[in-house]
């Protein structure tokens, strides 16, 4: 498509420039020797291995045939939607999608889309629901999902799955690559600001291709709209779906379009990377040297601009921004503190009533998925779902509140995780020689050691996430105030550079980087502010964590197998290694207080995640309707494009590397 590529070629010349700049920051960095800050709690690198989040059953509408069938669903560690379908599987990547439970509100977003001004909020669905529980998946361009359940109880269960899904998958950018993830954010960046696009971006969400697949039908979808729309034919609800399935023709087709585009553009910039890599490591010293003094000369001439514009447009607004973010956030990490405080309590008292090891593992086995169980962790969830931005979003370009959210959220997970594997690591680090009063007594002290450190840590975490997000609202606002009278003024500097050195100092990041200079100190200031009044429980920067562990992080960072090690069902041994036959789920299957089900929603499949064999034989009758296949054997899999797993976003140290991943991730 003439869009797509159009498109594509304009992105890749911004992402080879920053590609480059992205690599200058990255070996400055490592040639300084910079690092992350020491943290007080552990973190495991591979929480999820062997595990799953969710299966079970539930209907789901058939466009095809227009009917309500029963399917099973499977959730793993990659948070893809896996549907079985005979010997078939479907699989839904989550990115860019809203998981509704409200009828209502789906009709609402439905007309939106369709641009009709004679729709009513009112109108009746191209389809009716059999139950009053649906969930639906909803996507701005690609195709819905539509679902449903008997009862409440399950729809709470498989929404809350649904949004773990959703906010794993829209933070897909691999922390790992630390120039490719800098340089493309950079690139979009520029990209958008180019348009006259400033502010943040809700459809950042997902790999590289869908992001950019999002990029191209920000335009192409009004168009097309304004075009096609006017000539469908027939009632409401058959243009609504008509619409539905151009839209998502279209948006399947630019997505394969920019995953094998994208694909090229990064293999080219690879292929340059060691050429480039060996140029800044021999001219360092002069790149640097050389950037320092046309920084000096840009920041002569704008910082006069730069300074009145922070005194009067942006000073007397950080504090209120700061508080509007702060109350939500804040009440969301008490919540997983409260959470993590109950069930560790739980333990306790558990290991007072039955001191064996075989009990212990049976109960650290139960919380060592607790970060990642989404029923759990929803009420911590829906604290910051409480953030109100409004005012921001007309003065600061701010398109919606969705990424500090789901970036809160995800910094919650992440803590969450980090103290319940430190209590791990400290109660399996205690267990040899102790009798059963006192592994008691051990338990509780090791409690108190992960509650104080996440205290530390959760203070160190929020304020950082603040810092950031104030950044996020404030950069682009200022960027766009100053375009017009600074950026005129930037190309004479280019004259001051060496031609050999040209690829890695851009004046324009310069300009950027004196901008977010000029109001860190500010940001700094309220934060630290914030952090002496002690009203969202914050530490002072300057207090130091008392009774610290400096061996702590000596200890392992793979999660315990408690269950094999103390009693549980071990694994089979296959080429040296030892393999769970079965992935353990961590959401358990849904009770209905001896009311047998209406259907098999929320059972799990024989001889999948955990389910104890004895039960199997029932199981396999509950499901003689429709047998689904087991997940863990090998099937033919239909993958919607452009759907790896998702991975964490990376947030670098140098000014204008850190302005490039914040920008749409705090």
């Amino acid at each position: 498509m003439a869009r797509t590529s159009a498109v594509m070629a304009e992105f890749g010349r911004f992402y080879e420039q920053q590609y480059a700049v992205a690599l200058f920051n990255s070996v400055r960095y490592e040639i300084e020797g910079g690092g992350n800050t020491q943290t007080q709690l552990l973190h495991r690198k591979e929480p999820l291995k062997n595990k799953s989040i969710f299966s079970g059953g539930l209907f789901q509408y058939l466009e095809e045939s227009k009917k309500w069938r029963s399917r099973f669903l499977y959730v793993g560690d990659s948070y893809n939607i896996s549907l079985y379908e005979s010997k078939a599987v479907r699989v839904i990547n989550c990115a860019g999608y809203r998981a509704l439970t409200s009828m209502e509100e789906y009709l609402g977003l439905l007309n939106n889309s369709l641009g009709d001004t004679k729709a009513k909020s009112a109108s009746a669905p191209f389809l009716k629901c059999p139950t009053q529980f649906p969930i639906i998946l909803w996507h701005p361009y690609a195709r819905h999902h539509y679902f449903c359940v008997m009862t409440e109880k399950e729809q709470k269960k498989w929404h809350a799955v649904f949004q773990d899904c959703v906010r794993h998958s829209n933070n897909g950018l691999s922390e790992e690559c630390k120039v490719a993830t800098p340089a493309f954010t950079d690139a979009l960046r520029l990209y958008r600001q180019a348009k006259g696009h400033y502010g943040t971006w809700d459809m950042m969400c997902g790999n590289q291709a869908q992001i950019l697949a999002n990029l191209v039908m920000e335009t192409l979808h009004p168009e097309l709209k304004n075009l096609i729309v006017p000539r469908l034919k027939g009632k409401l609800q058959q243009r609504q779906k008509d619409w539905m399935l151009i839209s998502d023709a279209v948006y399947r087709q630019v997505l394969s379009q920019t995953k094998t585009q994208h694909e090229a553009l990064a293999q080219v910039c690879e292929m340059e990377r060691p050429r480039l890599d060996s140029a800044l490591r021999t001219d360092m010293d002069q790149i640097i040297t050389s950037k320092e003094h046309v920084s000096g000369k840009i920041r002569a001439l704008v910082s006069p601009r730069i300074e009145q514009l922070v005194r009067s447009k942006v000073q007397p607004y950080i504090h209120s921004i700061l508080e509007a973010l702060m109350e939500p956030t804040s009440r969301g990490f008490s919540e997983v503190r409260d959470i993590l405080f109950r069930e560790l309590v739980e333990v306790s008292k558990n290991t007072m009533n039955d001191s064996s090891k075989e009990k212990l593992g049976e109960h650290m086995d139960k919380i060592s998925m607790l970060a990642f169980h989404p029923v759990k962790m929803q009420n911590c969830y829906e604290k910051m779902e409480a953030l109100n931005l409004e005012g921001l979003q007309q003065r600061c370009d701010v398109s919606s509140p969705s990424v500090f959210i789901q970036r809160a959220q995800i910094l919650m997970r992440q803590q969450m995780d980090n103290a319940v594997h430190t209590f791990e690591q400290l109660v399996h680090q205690s267990l040899d020689g102790h009798s059963g009063e006192d592994l008691c007594k051990t338990i509780q002290r090791c409690q108190d050691r992960v509650l104080k450190k996440y205290d530390y840590d959760s203070s160190t975490v929020r304020k950082k996430f603040f810092r950031e997000a104030l950044l996020q609202i404030i950069i682009p606002y200022m960027l766009k105030q100053l375009s017009t009278s600074c950026s005129p003024d930037l190309p004479k500097f280019k004259e001051l550079i060496f031609e050999d050195f040209s690829r890695f100092i851009l004046v324009e990041s310069i300009f950027e980087e004196a901008v977010l200079q000029s109001v860190s100190k500010d940001i700094m200031m309220a934060v630290k502010e914030a952090a002496v009044q002690r009203r969202h429980n914050l530490y002072r920067d300057s207090m130091v964590l008392t009774n610290s562990d400096p061996n702590l992080h000596l200890l392992g960072e793979d999660t315990i197998d408690w269950a094999g090690q103390f009693g549980g069902v071990k694994g089979e041994t296959q080429g040296g290694e030892v393999t769970n036959r079965k992935r353990k789920q961590i959401v358990s299957m849904i009770q209905l207080d001896g009311v047998p089900l209406p259907y098999e929603s929320c059972q799990e499949v024989p001889g999948v995640d955990g389910i104890p064999e004895e039960n199997e034989g029932q199981r396999e009758q509950d499901l003689e309707t429709e047998k689904p296949v087991n997940p863990v054997q090998q099937v033919p899999i239909e993958k919607e494009p452009g759907s790896p797993e998702s991975q964490h976003i990376l947030a670098p140290h140098i000014f204008h590397w850190l302005f490039s991943v914040i920008y749409f991730k705090c």
